[in-house]
């Protein structure tokens, strides 16, 4: 497979290695299915059908849900609660039985394997195989193991091309979306040893500037959830001299406090340059892994919700002006303790817009606790939809992190996920089968 990856170009790299799986476990097709950029949806990427039906891509229609683009072909696949949700939400191998084969396939009715192809508990996709015999319990720990290995090659790929950002984008994006989406940190969600952190953003119709960011150092996570005045390109563009300076000064080891007054100065200059009223609102936090205790940094904005046994409560901090009003503004860092089992939720304006107003967040935060963060982030999303009917006013955006405690200690893993930490199976579905280390 690492062969296969590395004589590809980074285009073929996925398909290459998919076609060497396939053929090492006798499949008559494999599939990669990557995560579609809105969180609703797989989209089957780089199908290698190992047995010819005798047409070319360009005979065949469009089928359902599929896009193309000159050879490559791209088709959602909505999250309904089946086996593929099944597989994201408990990282556990889906071992699906024969059903009908799919009418004028010409095949005969096949095992169908989903494995998480995922990277520290970020959910990259799935891996879709189908074979002829039901596979034995080695095969399908086999299988899994090769579909971890698929993350890799995913992730050292798509650096080179757009390909598999393509395939993801089943809306496309204003020139203000794209701007906000290259903002955004790389992956979505990190597991660790002492804690697991998911982010989400939920964009509205105009993009309206919000962001969130993390880092990890050896014994510190940086984290910061963001929100620029306005909407469209302006917004955009003083989210990213934000976010471009907090990453600066941090990489330059930067104190909290330094890395906020350096940022709302930049922004204070841009804004009397440019003779605009523009600034950012935000939390900054640094998290010092060996002891729980993390400083924030309240510059304008909602406080952030502490999930603590059975209460949700409102994290009191001072709160000092917004970014980029005044180039003189000190900034006060707060003190707060986590203790293991504790979730600290940051969000945005738009989870508690005007339009929103009808959604108890504390409740919701409550009622998604048992939940992974990658999957809390977007339940809490999905409410915000709910009670606004589909119209966001305003970005909604949600920053988790769970602390568990014990840094320094290894993470319990199964081919890149902790399923300890994973999202239980759905209500009303068939505990599935998994491959166990």
């Amino acid at each position: 497979m690492l062969d296969a990856a590395e004589a590809a170009s980074p285009v073929e790299a996925v398909e290459a290695v998919t076609r060497e799986l396939g053929l090492a476990l006798g499949a008559t097709a494999v599939s990669f299915l990557i995560a579609d950029l809105s969180g609703r949806a797989l989209v089957r990427l780089a199908h290698v059908p190992l047995v010819s039906s005798g047409q070319s891509n360009g005979d065949t229609p469009l089928a359902p849900g599929e896009r193309r683009d000159g050879e490559e072909s791209a088709t959602a696949l909505p999250l309904d609660g089946g086996p593929a949700e099944q597989a994201v939400r408990t990282q556990q191998v889906q071992v699906l039985a024969p059903g009908p084969p799919p009418e004028g396939s010409g095949r005969a009715a096949q095992w169908r394997v989903l494995a998480p192809v995922t990277e520290r508990g970020e959910a990259i996709g799935l891996l879709e195989l189908f074979v002829p015999d039901e596979p034995d319990i080695g095969a399908v720990d086999a299988i899994a193991r090769l579909a971890h290995l698929l993350a890799f090659v995913v992730i050292a790929n798509r650096r080179h091309t757009d390909m598999y950002e393509w395939g993801q984008r089943t809306r496309p994006l204003s020139l203000s979306a794209e701007i906000q989406h290259r903002l955004l940190a790389g992956p979505q969600t990190c597991e660790a040893g002492a804690f697991t952190l998911a982010g989400w953003l939920e964009p509205a119709s105009g993009i309206a500037g919000d962001t969130f960011d993390f880092s990890l150092a050896r014994d510190v996570l940086h984290l910061s959830l963001t929100d620029a005045m306005g909407h469209g390109v302006a917004a955009a563009l003083n989210a990213t001299l934000c976010v471009g300076s907090l990453r600066n000064t941090r990489n330059e080891g930067a104190s909290l406090l330094e890395q906020v007054t350096s940022a709302n100065r930049a922004l204070a200059e841009h804004a009397a340059s440019s003779r605009l009223e523009d600034f950012v609102t935000g939390v900054v936090g640094r998290l010092d892994l060996r002891t729980g205790s993390i400083e924030l940094v309240n510059a304008g904005h909602h406080a952030p919700f502490l999930h603590r046994g059975s209460q949700v409560t409102a994290v009191e901090l001072p709160v000092d002006l917004p970014l980029g009003l005044f180039p003189e503004t000190v900034y006060r860092g707060s003190r707060l303790t986590l203790e293991p089992e504790d979730r600290l939720v940051l969000v945005t304006d738009g989870m508690l817009e005007r339009n929103a107003a009808g959604l108890d967040l504390p409740q919701v935060i409550r009622e998604t606790r048992m939940l992974h963060p990658r999957e809390a982030v977007r339940a809490m999303a999905d409410r915000v939809l709910e009670v606004t009917g589909q119209l966001l006013s305003d970005d909604a955006t949600v920053l988790c992190l769970d602390w568990h405690g014990g840094h320094g200690r290894d993470r319990r893993t199964v081919h890149g996920a902790d399923q300890v930490r994973a999202s239980r199976s759905l209500r009303g579905t068939r505990r599935p089968r998994s491959a166990r280390s």
